[in-house]
């Protein structure tokens, strides 16, 4: 199975139910005031953290997430029904960012374990709400809020509190099958691992740590060589690097040269990972013959003096294994271990959300008296401050018109110039 720790997707929240027009009707009662309920409110957008997943392989098949919208109100002051939310279950650890900018808006790490990422419309008023005593039967409600959609990029960034690197074929598989519960796949691949595996190291008389296998890096990773840049970003929240190197140069591989190799590939990358503390693994001391010179010497010899301490080991037969893990573990007691959560940069904006403009209002088209009608709280309110005699005054209104979307509704409608409109006492024609 392919490790899949990116994916894009597209989420929409519920639009909220509109409000309902409708009268009472009694026997007796010749005319019944307003008795239209409100909308129900839509569903929310919610990520949640599953435990159990370690990848955002379903994310693959499955790309657009909705939650229900609200139902209308009704009749006799029925309120429409909430739409149900949507829940998302993602990995711990899965950054979620809006795909346009590829800026965070949450980071499924740590504490953050439920987020609300949208939220859905709020149901609009019905009729009921907008009786007044110079209009008692208000033919309008409130149509319920917009659904608010977003696009959106998800990566997993592995939690593990320590990162293997080192050329393919140094033995990082061996090393990881051997110290922790993983068992990854092993095969000599010039191109090496393409999963990253994640293990956890049990080690006696401590609370043992994650570790995770980047898979090998190659020359030129850093600029997205190969498949550089999708491993490279797993290192991001290791706390401590063991670079594993091949101390008997089996291939014909320099250890010394390889080290420096990746540790330019780190900086390249991001120069904060380059300067964690780093631990050199000298595998395969197995495999190392000949009265020679010892490899693992020159390999001290380099980086000792810089403050990396070097260990030789074997994979293989388990020798010097133990010795690395306790320092390591040493190394991360003496570190922060809390998780490193990203900021928040983006905040879905709420749009026109703000009632204000989603406020009742009627256009309708009256054929018996030939005029076109518009009513509503809003244009009430206006027209009760507004002194159209005045230039500025009338401009304020055309503009009013234009911004509210009345304009359009009546060119919609099919309006000509020279129609007239009403608005309670107001009578105009219609001029472009």
């Amino acid at each position: 199975m392919m490790f899949a720790d990116r994916a894009r997707i597209f989420v929409r929240s519920g639009k909220g139910g509109d409000g309902h027009v409708s009268f009472r009707r009694e026997k007796y009662v010749p005319a019944g005031g307003p008795d239209g309920g409100d909308g129900g409110r839509g569903g929310d957008v919610i990520f949640e953290v599953d435990e159990g997943l370690n990848t955002l392989i379903d994310f693959r098949n499955s790309r657009r997430y909705k939650a229900e919208d609200g139902e209308p109100g009704g009749k006799r002051n029925c309120r429409g029904k909430d739409g149900a939310d949507i829940v998302i279950k993602v990995p711990l650890g899965t950054v979620i960012r809006e795909a346009g900018s590829g800026q965070v808006i949450t980071d499924m790490s740590g504490e953050n374990r439920r987020v609300v990422l949208l939220t859905g419309g709020k149901g609009g008023n019905g009729n009921q709400h907008y009786a007044t005593s110079t209009m008692q039967a208000p033919k309008y409600a409130q149509p319920g809020q917009p659904a608010q959609e977003l696009e959106l990029f998800l990566e997993l960034k592995m939690i593990a509190d320590v990162g293997l690197v080192g050329f393919p074929n140094v033995g990082k598989s061996t090393f990881l099958a051997r110290v922790t519960n993983a068992r990854p796949k092993i095969a000599n691949y010039p191109f090496t691992t393409l999963n990253p595996h994640l293990g956890v190291v049990d080690l006696e008389g401590t609370k043992g740590f994650v570790i995770a296998d980047i898979p090998g890096l190659i020359e030129g990773a850093s600029e997205g060589v190969g498949l550089g840049h999708e491993f490279l970003r797993h290192i991001e929240r290791t706390k401590v690097i063991i670079h594993i190197v091949d101390a008997a140069g089996t291939e014909g591989r320099d250890p010394v040269q390889d080290v420096y190799t990746i540790d330019r590939e780190l900086e390249a990358y991001n120069p904060d990972i380059a300067r964690r503390p780093q631990v050199i693994a000298a595998n395969k001391i197995d495999a190392i013959y000949g009265a020679g010179e010892d490899p693992v010497d020159a390999i001290r010899a380099e980086f000792e003096p810089k403050g990396i301490p070097v260990y030789p080991i074997s994979a293989v037969s388990g020798e010097g294994v133990r010795e690395l893990l306790y320092k390591v573990n040493e190394m991360l007691e003496g570190l922060d271990r809390e998780v490193t959560v990203f900021e928040r940069e983006y905040y879905p904006e709420r749009g026109a959300l703000s009632g204000e403009s989603a406020d009742a209002y009627t256009v309708s088209y009256d054929p018996e008296a030939d005029v076109y009608v518009v009513e509503g709280p809003k244009i009430e309110k206006m027209l009760g401050y507004t002194n159209l005699d005045s230039e500025k005054g009338f401009t304020f209104f055309q503009n009013f018109l234009k911004n509210t979307g009345i304009l359009e509704k009546l060119e919609a409608l099919g309006i000509q110039e020279g129609d007239t409109v009403r608005m309670y006492g107001l009578v105009f024609d219609y001029y472009k």
